[in-house]
């Protein structure tokens, strides 16, 4: 009976320690966005005195400064959305296509596919820049979303998520009963396949997303117009300005303005996140 009882309280301890830890890194995450958020109330003169816990004043001066500065705002949040709508679009799709078909489909030279598709995670994107800009000049895809959206077709990350969880939640019995049913490979996995993974599907997408949004080495390569141009970008020309001309106030307004957007997909979809992480990463 004792043995039970201090086993009842180890466990209630370790969970309490637990929760201590968890809110402590959730309380340290949180606080840079709170200092960012605070800073964005704050002018430049204030930032420039040091930390401030408090919010000031200057919220609505720093917005009206940032709307009647020489940056496109609203051109670069609606360039923002379109190039990472439309890439965490393609990427999720093709990336389940493609795991769809070296999961069920058995051909020569399957586990070298598959072997190639994960080398190709170790190349970093600088060392095919230089190439790849050469190549959008020679076919006049300069100031252009093209560059940006359609290579996100092929993204082995997310292929071998869609993979892992298709080895540990896709059994091959449903597609073999839909086909008995007559249903052609792409009803099949248009109909069947897409609804069992829609919460993979929803976690890459926003993490494909955010990666997308927060992207500024290729777009600042390819995109020279103004007009043209994501918020990282803009982010980016604000913090170069001239030592006159810098607004920290502004600033700090531009990045609250760009990651607002991406709080409000994390908090609707934060469900969809846990639940496919923890589908995911489990192989049955």
């Amino acid at each position: 009976m004792d043995e039970r009882k201090s086993s009842g309280i180890g466990i209630h301890a370790r969970r309490v320690l637990a929760y201590i830890v968890l809110i402590f890194i959730s309380i340290l995450c949180l606080f840079w966005f709170y200092v960012l958020f605070v800073n964005a109330t704050r002018s430049h003169a204030q930032i420039q005195l040091g930390f401030s816990a408090l919010p000031s004043g200057e919220f609505m001066n720093n917005w009206v400064h940032l709307m009647h500065s020489s940056q496109p705002v609203w051109n670069g949040l609606f360039n923002s959305v379109i190039v990472a709508a439309f890439s965490a679009v393609l990427t999720t799709y093709f990336s389940c296509m493609t795991a769809y078909a070296i999961h069920v489909y058995h051909f020569k030279l399957k586990n070298v596919m598959f072997t190639f598709i994960l080398m190709i995670m170790m190349i970093p994107t600088q060392v095919t820049a230089l190439g790849f800009y050469r190549l959008m000049m020679d076919w006049n895809l300069m100031d252009s979303f093209i560059p940006l959206i359609v290579p996100a077709i092929a993204a082995p990350v997310v292929f071998f998520y869609m993979k892992q969880y298709m080895d540990s939640s896709l059994p091959l019995e449903i597609v073999e009963a839909s086909r008995i049913d007559g249903a052609g490979e792409f009803k099949t996995f248009n109909m069947m396949i897409l609804p069992i993974m829609k919460p993979a599907i929803a976690v890459q997408a926003i993490f494909a997303f955010v990666q997308s949004w927060n992207n500024y080495f290729i777009p600042s390569l390819l995109l020279t117009e103004n007009k043209k141009k994501t918020l990282p970008i803009l982010i980016a020309q604000l913090r170069s300005a001239d030592f006159l001309k810098k607004d920290m106030g502004q600033v700090y307004m531009m990045i609250a303005f760009s990651i607002f957007p991406v709080i409000v997909v994390y908090l609707l979809l934060s469900k969809h996140i846990v639940q496919g992480v923890a589908l995911g990463s489990v192989k049955g």
